[in-house]
């Protein structure tokens, strides 16, 4: 059984990192599905961790559900994660919880990054600053992020829909590649880099 885990840093209930993380999942599972592999998903929604994760910056001792998250993250064979726009960056939650996370843990390890914001103007939240995050953890990062402005979820013709799918399928794509035993020996492994280079 794969096991993808969906990390969103989004504070109201509910949110939109969280709605956009489920998405993500559900397309990420029936693209799994599709190549004869099946999928399970573990939700982690940080805002019922910040307690936590306060407490571990100052005493460097995580606690019960933190630990529990750190588990989850080491035991995925993916990785999806949302972060809301704010200041135009990561939130805070987002940015302490991988700094609480060992640093090897994503190491080889296939993500899927997201953002959400009020305007299409905070997209590059990504590129400039979610990236170089995941670069920087050495981190498989999949070819298509996804960003979800407010008046995407309203837009006809199911334009963030179709982002939604593409981004998955590619998604499933690097972890059947980083896990060639689970599924297909075809698939190609793509670098975001690669996506980046060609514009």
């Amino acid at each position: 059984m794969t096991k993808l885990v969906v990390i969103t840093a989004g504070t109201g209930n509910p949110s939109s990192s969280r709605l956009l993380g489920e998405r993500l999942a559900d397309a990420s599972v029936a693209a799994l599905r599709e190549a004869g592999v099946p999928a399970e998903v573990t939700h982690i929604e940080l805002r019922t961790l910040a307690v936590e994760l306060a407490n571990h910056l100052a005493t460097r001792l995580p606690g019960a559900g933190l630990r529990e998250a750190f588990d989850e993250v080491c035991a995925a064979d993916g990785v999806i994660t949302v972060t809301p726009v704010f200041n135009g960056s990561y939130s805070g939650l987002f940015k302490l919880f991988f700094d609480a996370l060992d640093e090897s843990a994503m190491k080889g390890r296939p993500v899927l990054l997201a953002a959400t914001g009020g305007t299409a103007r905070h997209s590059l939240v990504i590129e400039h600053a979610m990236l170089p995050l995941f670069y920087y953890l050495k981190a498989l990062v999949a070819t298509y992020p996804v960003f979800a402005a407010t008046k995407d979820w309203g837009t006809e013709g199911g334009k963030l829909e179709k982002r939604i799918r593409r981004a998955a399928e590619a998604f499933a794509q690097l972890v059947l590649g980083a896990n060639p035993a689970k599924g297909d020996d075809d698939f190609e492994v793509v670098d975001f880099a690669d996506l980046l280079g060609g514009q």
